[in-house]
């Protein structure tokens, strides 16, 4: 990061001038660095929703949303979808370089090795109803792992927090489908050494004790490319509330707890589900100008869920590959006759070709296909935004551990535009009533 000339901030009268230095990164805007605004000059910055704030300095993850780009750790997630495992994405985000072959087995066999929860938390999912979402479970239980694994919470520590690194890959999958288990009342499926991540995840998830469970290559890979097109996205909501939580000097399991509770919210995780009841709502393909038409009318509440995106103002380029994972799926399974997949793509079809949504570059983004390809995988609509949260794990964690290295870092302590009640005096009780 270098500094340019100084940006000079000027009062409306003109009789006040602040001198801010401006920052560089290696590619993007130039940023104003504010820090020393209050002092100079008694104000605070306000930008509610921080559309143009930095919060920090990163080099993991780069956007540019007009262009359409997304580079994990300067290589473009088209050819890292391409390319890679998730696993070796992984390793890439957490140690910024793509693994040797050396390298992504130790890696493998560490992640391998960690896949098994401690016996004892088994019992803890009997402390929820059957029908609780998928996502409070995750929230209780990957919280609970700073109770079973507190060997390594010395965060100071590099080897802890590489440890705890490790741990968090390998167990979430884990916790995921034994949360879907527990909710459907079946046994649970533990972990096995001699599969794959995506295996080994589809295996505890779908598979069924009684039976030996088959994967199928062509779905292994679409859950693959699936997790690697979720695994990071710049300071988006929960990975700066994993990063402020971690800033406090929170364990790393209560700090991806508050990205996962985050993820929860329908506005950013729960998109993926919101496109599925969008599509169970528009019910047939002979409703679809109807409903384009309720999209396009301020006055309406509907929205047309999967399409545009607050940072692409061009096409998401991971909805390019989700869209042909997409039709590789539904090739396999032969699902392109289902009514619903049918629906969507005809969807897809005429928001394309209308005039409107060319106009406002509403393209379909990642949420739009990952639903379709979640379901046609056997994934529950409930289960779509835990499985967001097993793809992220890695870029929170390794936002996390980049916060913890940097000595820049302090506790985040956002400011805030007060409009409340100036200082009054406090009524005796009796006096209240009389003044209200």
């Amino acid at each position: 990061m270098s500094s340019k000339r100084n940006y000079i901030l000027s009062d409306d009268d003109g009789l006040n001038a602040y001198s801010l230095p401006r920052l560089s990164g290696s590619v993007g805007p130039d940023v104003v660095d504010i820090r020393a605004l209050y002092q100079q000059s008694g104000l605070f910055a306000y930008d509610p929703g921080f559309t143009s704030t930095a919060s920090c300095r990163s080099e993991i993850t780069y956007i540019d949303g007009e262009a359409g780009i997304l580079l994990y750790r300067g290589h473009p997630i088209e050819q890292l979808a391409e390319k890679c495992s998730f696993l070796e994405v992984s390793y890439l985000l957490l140690n910024g370089e793509l693994p040797t072959q050396k390298q992504y087995d130790d890696f493998v066999r560490q992640v391998t090795y960690h896949t098994l929860l401690h016996d004892q938390l088994s019992y803890f999912f009997q402390g929820f109803r059957r029908d609780a979402h998928p996502m409070a479970i995750m929230v209780a239980v990957v919280g609970a792992l700073s109770a079973f694994y507190h060997d390594a919470l010395d965060i100071r520590s590099k080897a802890n927090r590489d440890l705890s690194a490790i741990r968090i890959i390998a167990k979430i999958p884990t916790i995921v489908a034994m949360s879907y288990k527990y909710s459907i009342g079946l046994s649970f499926m533990y972990p096995r050494n001699d599969l794959g991540y995506v295996e080994n995840f589809m295996r505890m998830m779908l598979g069924n004790p009684c039976e030996e469970y088959h994967e199928n290559p062509v779905l292994v890979k679409a859950l693959d490319r699936i997790l690697i097109l979720h695994a990071d996205h710049e300071q988006n909501a929960s990975t700066s509330t994993v990063r402020l939580a971690g800033s406090s000097g929170a364990n790393p399991y209560a700090c991806l707890t508050s990205g996962i509770a985050c993820l929860w919210g329908p506005a950013h995780g729960g998109a993926n589900e919101a496109v599925l009841n969008m599509l169970l709502e528009i019910g047939d393909s002979e409703n679809i100008s109807h409903y384009l038409e309720k999209a396009k009318d301020k006055n309406d509440p509907f929205r047309l869920m999967g399409f545009g995106h607050r940072v692409y103002k061009n096409y998401d380029p991971r909805a390019k590959l989700m869209r042909q994972t997409c039709h590789e799926v539904l090739d396999e399974l032969g699902l392109h006759d289902d009514p619903l997949f049918k629906l969507a793509l005809e969807l897809e079809r005429i928001a394309l070709e209308d005039e409107y949504f060319i106009e406002k570059k509403l393209y379909p983004n990642v949420d739009f296909y990952s639903g379709i390809v979640l379901r046609a995988l056997g994934i529950p609509v409930n289960m779509f935004t835990a499985m967001f949260a097993m793809g992220r794990s890695v870029g929170w964690i390794a936002h996390w551990d980049e916060m913890i290295s940097d000595p820049e870092h302090k506790i985040g302590r956002p400011r805030q535009l007060y409009t409340g009640k100036t200082q009054r005096d406090v009524l005796s009780i009796g006096e209240r009533e009389n003044s209200a």
